[in-house]
């Protein structure tokens, strides 16, 4: 059973984790960056990239020890070559090749998205191929029908912000904390889901692709409204509201396009996963739209919903048993399509 050692960061947290036969979490650590970002409301790329400099040897040595392993067990390294930010990119792909190279060791070059697509199979009961994923995060939405962790088709994404960046900014204009999906979830749970009409963008078009930027500046106008009529102040309980409304309108269009994409592919099993999968409402609707259409359902659990490693091991592993290793010159990108990875 190969022993897999995976390395993220093509964000703003940097992971480690040593995984078995591609489903055995053996070991997992997160260097979050939530108090480096807070201050400036989102993830500033510059310091995201000299933290990742400043960790990345301590999180590899700590996951190692928690393993009880060396090196020298291991069978691969897998490492994020994209897409992402690319100067977090860049760490984690330089010391995955300098610790290949040194250990001799096969280097495997893993695409983000693959990853969290693969992260609903690192559970007791791993999700039976194919089966549609819909993947919601800060940088991706877009859904793919999976037929195997080497064989995935996109079937529509977002034409503009994701949901998850959608969150973010909603969350930034209306003062609240970061990371702002988790604020606008926190918000919203005493606010009124009905208080505001905002619009559900692209359901009347036919296709499966989505769109966020148009709702974002909805919920920008209606915060700008309620400011001027108080003072210049956002109320907490108008806060509360807007954020509900603004929730409610993300999880009906994920709702829609994802029931759209299963009556297409006519697939009954389906994955949700990214960052926005740790969501509270989207969990609960989702899992209601699940039982109402007699669906298998999987989410991968909370902690392994945000980037991680181990998600990164598990493609890795699959890469490994197919030889497929990265040339010792891989290159990180910041964007290329699946079809296109390296």
């Amino acid at each position: 059973m190969p022993l897999i050692l995976g390395i993220e960061s093509s964000c703003d947290d940097l992971a480690a984790a040593i995984v078995r036969d591609g489903t055995e979490i053996v070991a997992s650590r997160v260097q979050s960056q939530d108090s480096v970002h807070a201050p400036f409301g989102g993830v500033v790329p510059e310091l995201a990239s000299r933290d990742h400099i400043r960790y990345v040897h301590r999180v590899v040595d700590e996951t190692l020890q928690a393993a009880g392993c060396t090196p020298r067990d291991l069978d691969g390294i897998g490492v994020t070559t994209g897409p992402g930010l690319i100067g977090s990119l860049l760490v984690g792909v330089a010391f995955a090749k300098a610790f290949a190279f040194q250990h001799q060791r096969p280097l495997l070059a893993v695409h983000h998205i693959e990853g969290h697509l693969a992260s609903a199979r690192l559970e007791a009961e791993p999700i039976e191929f194919p089966y549609l994923g819909l993947v919601v995060s800060g940088g991706h939405t877009a859904l793919y029908r999976v037929a195997s962790l080497a064989q995935i088709d996109l079937l529509g994404q977002t034409r503009d912000d994701s949901a998850g960046e959608a969150f973010d900014k909603v969350a930034k204009r209306m003062g609240l904390g970061y990371p702002g999906g988790r604020e606008v979830d926190r918000a919203a749970e005493t606010g009124r889901r009905e208080a505001y009409e905002f619009p559900r963008p692209m359901l009347k078009n036919p296709g499966l692709d989505l769109s966020f930027s148009g709702l974002k500046t909805a919920v920008a106008l209606e915060v700008a409204r309620a400011e001027d009529s108080n003072g210049g102040v956002l109320d907490p309980t108008v806060r509360s509201d807007l954020c509900a409304s603004f929730q409610e309108a993300v999880v009906d269009v994920l709702i829609a396009k994802t029931e759209r994409a299963l009556q297409r592919t006519g697939l009954t099993r389906m994955a949700m996963v990214g960052g926005l999968a740790a969501n509270r409402r989207l969990r609960e609707r989702m899992t209601e739209f699940a039982e109402q259409h007699a669906l298998v359902l999987r989410f991968p659990p909370i902690q392994l919903c945000t980037d991680n490693a181990a998600m990164i091991a598990a493609v890795a592993d699959r890469m490994l048993l197919e030889g497929r290793i990265a040339a010792k010159d891989v290159e990180a990108f910041s964007r290329v399509p699946m079809e296109m990875r390296p």
